[in-house]
């Protein structure tokens, strides 16, 4: 069943819809809006059959506008860091928008996919579907090539919500898209996120310097906080006496996924022994940004209800390319070239323990 509703309109009177996706009574519940293609809820049962939203959102279109974060977002073209907010490509220097720290890109440069109002269609056949679609200009932002852009979420019978990418350029470029949903498990409103368990297949990280800009070195987990390959509650490891944490002021990395070989598989569970709610990630990307929302912090517009933000009352997990990858040719290959497509798939399937 997909349902939609009103949410809100543009400054120019443009309206703005949401829409509601549930394959079936009893089963998840989730809201997406056109502004930035966001997830706006989930709401998942606990043990005991109640369903509460385990993602942060807001209650209105000004509010998801104007926000810090990139709430619940799509994000392109390119997510995560591009350090100088610049690169090369094919013999070329393509300038960007410097809105991290004044001098690097995040998350798509000053007015990235996360505020562009998409269209979009839906399907209510055998799996309750939204799409959205955009052309991206050439050059906008400063990437080259128009990238023709199709995202859709799609809820499936067994309590998953996927989410697929799919974009063709005319020239060559560089993408790396993602959701930047913020969960909490226990339900947004719970508080800090410390005492819920995270599991992750990868055993490898990426360092980075002062900005959060990646080194270029793809350093070990052993020994260290960053390995999560046996379930561990998020907070075990937060304040322990590590450069890379206190730099972050947490958890704010990307982990590379082990024997990645570009199939869709569980690469990370999430799990909160209070609700016994669980939820897997299932992707064929080859790494994952873990963010312990550590500048998740009071900008003036609350989460649902008036709910006031706090620091690591949420996480996010977005599967993606290595960010700055631009600018590292040894990290994941991001270039899309005409006659190409970028096709990707992540999954979030949710279950009680």
């Amino acid at each position: 069943m997909v349902t939609k509703e009103l949410f809100g309109y543009m400054p120019d009177g443009q309206e703005v819809y949401c829409y509601t996706l549930q394959h079936h009574a009893g089963g998840i519940r989730v809201k997406v809006c056109e502004f930035g293609g966001t997830l706006m809820g989930i709401e998942a049962p606990d043990r005991n059959g109640c369903f509460t939203n385990v993602v942060c959102g807001y209650d209105c279109l000004a509010d998801l506008m104007n926000a810090d974060g990139y709430v619940g977002a799509l994000v392109g073209r390119y997510a995560n860091r591009i350090g100088g907010a610049r690169f090369m490509l094919d013999g070329n220097e393509y300038q960007l928008y410097p809105n991290d720290n004044g001098k690097n890109t995040l998350h798509g440069g000053r007015v990235g996919y996360s505020h562009k109002l998409w269209a979009s269609s839906y399907s209510d056949t055998t799996q309750p579907s939204v799409y959205f679609s955009m052309i991206s200009p050439d050059m906008e932002e400063g990437f080259p090539g128009e990238l023709t852009i199709t995202v859709t979420y799609r809820v499936t019978e067994d309590d998953t919500l996927a989410i697929d990418y799919k974009a063709m350029t005319n020239k060559a470029t560089v993408i790396s898209m993602t959701n930047h949903a913020y969960f909490n498990l226990s339900g947004f409103a719970s508080g800090k996120v410390f005492d819920q368990v995270l599991q992750m297949d990868a055993d490898r990280y990426l360092k980075t310097d002062d900005d959060l800009i990646p080194t270029g070195e793809i350093a070990s987990v052993d020994g260290t906080p960053f390995d999560f390959r046996e379930a561990k509650p998020i907070g075990q490891d937060f304040f322990a006496e590590d450069h890379d944490l206190k730099i972050a002021g947490g958890y704010d990395h990307c982990w590379c996924f082990e024997n990645y070989d570009g199939k869709i598989k569980r690469v990370a569970t999430a799990y909160d022994p209070k609700t016994g709610r669980a939820m897997d990630v299932r992707t064929d990307l080859p790494c994952v940004q873990f963010y312990s929302g550590n500048f998740l912090t009071d900008d003036g517009h609350p989460f649902f209800g008036g709910y006031r933000k706090a620091t690591q009352n949420a996480f996010c997990l977005e599967t993606q390319i290595m960010p700055d990858s631009p600018n590292h040719p040894e990290f994941t290959n991001c270039v899309l070239r005409p006659g190409d497509l970028y096709n990707t798939t992540t999954e979030f399937k949710f279950y009680v323990k």
